[in-house]
């Protein structure tokens, strides 16, 4: 399938979900996520989940990075470049949900994309091969591709991959790794 069919597919797929099954889900990609290779590293770029498109519940993940005393990073959108800018994570910042129903922070500290160590990936899909379909904007492809070279993409879905995404191009950037409630595929 193309994107587009896979991006109609997997709203409709997450849509029918219970908050239940997502809460359930989402607590077991969090666990699946301590398998990972990755804990020694320091900076963890996280999405903050938008609850009315039924995404993965990041706060369990969260939960786990702040306990492991880990610096935290989250996006802000800028809707008029397609891009995002990145913040320090702290007590101090305040977020809020903008327009679009994402949760962002308001203030606090800029956070370079060079020195983010892993950035776990928001997607409605992935294939075997590392590509995903996120929500069409190119936010993601463009932050990733400044992301310094060894930087660990990590996405995190409710559901396992697909065969093949058939129309990818030369700016979607491949994940490295991807963690479902019952499996952490490795690319």
């Amino acid at each position: 399938m193309n994107k587009s069919q896979l991006r109609q597919l997997y709203k409709e797929k997450r849509a029918q979900l219970s908050e239940a099954e997502i809460e359930t889900f989402s607590l077991d990609i969090a666990n699946q996520c301590l398998n990972l290779p990755i804990w020694n590293l320091n900076c963890y770029h996280i999405f903050l989940s938008i609850e009315t498109q039924h995404e993965i519940n990041s706060v369990f993940l969260l939960n786990i990075l702040q306990g492991k005393d880990k610096t935290v990073v989250v996006p802000k959108t800028d809707f008029s470049s397609s891009t995002l800018k990145h913040y320090l994570l702290d007590d101090n910042t305040k977020l809020a949900i903008n327009k679009y129903g994402i949760p962002e922070p308001v203030n606090g500290i800029l956070i370079n994309e060079q020195q983010i160590d892993v950035v776990f990936v928001p997607l409605l899909a992935f294939d075997n091969t590392g590509n995903r379909v996120g929500y069409g904007k190119g936010f993601y492809d463009k932050f990733l591709s400044n992301c310094k070279a060894d930087c660990l993409k990590i996405g995190l879905s409710f559901f396992e991959a697909e065969d093949k995404i058939e129309d990818i191009n030369a700016t979607d950037i491949k994940l490295d790794y991807c963690v479902t409630s019952s499996e952490v595929y490795r690319f």
